[in-house]
């Protein structure tokens, strides 16, 4: 059997086995009385109204879901990246021509596609990308504007949701290119050891992201230092205690688009910075927000953030050399309609067809271990003293925040990568009945 077809296979079992998994959860969302383990924590109307949310989610994701699925098929079996590849050959062609203002006489499939190939792969993903805004933009908007506006949750206007996608496409362009560029330069120059040099660059590409990411989002958002008083004073000491060598403090203006709400910390060794969301201080007292980030320090003290990166890192060194393997298996490319060996058709494929199975059950089993991880965050806040405050917190997070509180099972397991609420409590020692 042709590797398109076991392509197929594959993409459409996934597909059956996740719809499985979002009926199941459906099913469950749509049950009319309220476990007794939630009776003493929520109320009956704040539960509903979860309940009501999260299914017109699920119901939503399996319409979006389905013309994924629909459009993918429609785009193997017509053979529509071959096209676009070919197409995009032809559009630098002109571009260039244009450019220079000489005819490009050679066979533009031929030395000419050879000659700037790591050019038209960036034209390729460049309309790939243009392409797939286009479609998705549709469920973007609904999402945003109908399911999150019905539920109280979206604060953003139309005019803030256009400029936000367009900076993000500009960004992306900026951070996207050159490293595109580097990529299949560094791959096509590195011979038979280019695994190792890829992997170098994506690695230090990996360190500058985390270096710019404040400055990212600040183009989004604005961050203010947290205000003295109380709060502040008690998170200077929280953070001296076990010695987190927190530098700054910030609220950043999350309900400028969203009523959602979350903390986070971010930085390098000794320069450490905590970000609070406006929408967190609204809906928490200071005991909660202390125990809210007692279970973020949990994470650091733990070296969970690091931990994951290795993992990532040699996930990322074990794929690049397996490419490696398969970079010129002729098969590869000719099963889905092309007659040369393009890099980033190589990288596309490799990742879609040899990696795709493998990264299915890499994923469930990186869901397994954070869940371990956030377990083991909530213990750390309980060691510190904020037991009964992280009990109300996550409380209050799960119900100001719409969570589901009582999923399915095996659709957690599968897609959750934080354990339920209920399973939460238990393992910090509290009854929930």
């Amino acid at each position: 059997m042709d590797l398109l077809s076991l392509t197929l296979i594959f993409v459409w079992a996934v597909y059956a086995f996740e719809t499985y998994l979002e009926l199941r959860q459906a099913k469950k969302l749509k049950e009319k009385s309220i476990p007794k383990e939630l009776t003493s924590i929520v109320t009956e109307e704040k539960f509903f109204k979860t309940q009501a949310y999260e299914l017109e989610k699920s119901n939503f994701g399996l319409l979006e879901s389905a013309f994924s699925q629909i459009e993918t098929t429609i785009i193997f079996l017509n053979a529509l990246i071959p096209w676009l590849w070919k197409y995009s050959i032809y559009s630098l062609s002109i571009i260039m021509n244009y450019l220079y203002g000489s005819e490009i006489t050679d066979d533009v499939n031929g030395n000419f596609a050879r000659d700037y190939e790591i050019w038209v792969s960036i034209l390729f993903v460049a309309l790939s990308t243009l392409y797939s805004t286009i479609l998705h933009t549709p469920f973007s908007l609904y999402s945003t504007f109908v399911i999150e506006e019905r539920h109280g949750f979206n604060k953003q206007t139309l005019k803030l949701w256009i400029i936000d996608r367009i900076k993000g496409l500009i960004i992306g362009s900026i951070i996207g290119v050159p490293t595109l560029y580097l990529l299949i330069f560094i791959i096509k120059w590195g011979g038979e050891y280019f695994y190792l040099y890829t992997w170098g660059f994506l690695f230090v590409f990996s360190l500058v992201l985390l270096a710019i990411f404040p400055i990212i989002q600040s183009l989004f958002n604005k961050f203010e230092p947290l205000p003295d008083g109380s709060l502040k004073s008690k998170i200077e000491n929280l953070a001296s205690s076990i010695k987190f060598p927190l530098t700054k403090l910030f609220v950043v203006d999350g309900s400028k688009r969203s009523g959602h709400s979350n903390a986070y910390f971010y930085g390098f060794f000794k320069n450490k910075r905590i970000v609070l969301y406006d929408t967190l201080l609204k809906q928490m007292n200071e005991e909660e927000v202390l125990s809210t980030l007692a279970h973020e320090l949990g994470h650091w003290k733990f070296n969970h953030t690091l931990k994951m990166m290795i993992i990532s890192q040699i996930h990322t060194f074990i794929s690049f050399w397996m490419f490696g393997k398969f970079i010129n298996w002729d098969q590869l490319y000719s099963d889905f309609g092309f007659g040369t060996k393009p890099t980033m058709i190589g990288l596309f494929l490799f990742f879609q067809v040899i990696m795709g199975p493998a990264d299915h059950v890499i994923g469930f089993l990186m869901n397994i271990l954070s869940r371990t991880f956030e377990f083991q965050a909530d213990s750390f806040a309980k060691t510190l003293g904020y037991a009964e405050q992280l009990k109300t917190g996550l409380i209050k997070l799960n119900i100001e925040n719409l969570h589901d509180m009582n999923p399915d099972k095996l659709y957690s397991m599968y897609h959750h990568s934080h354990p339920p609420l209920l399973e939460r409590l238990k393992a910090i020692g509290f009854k929930t009945e």
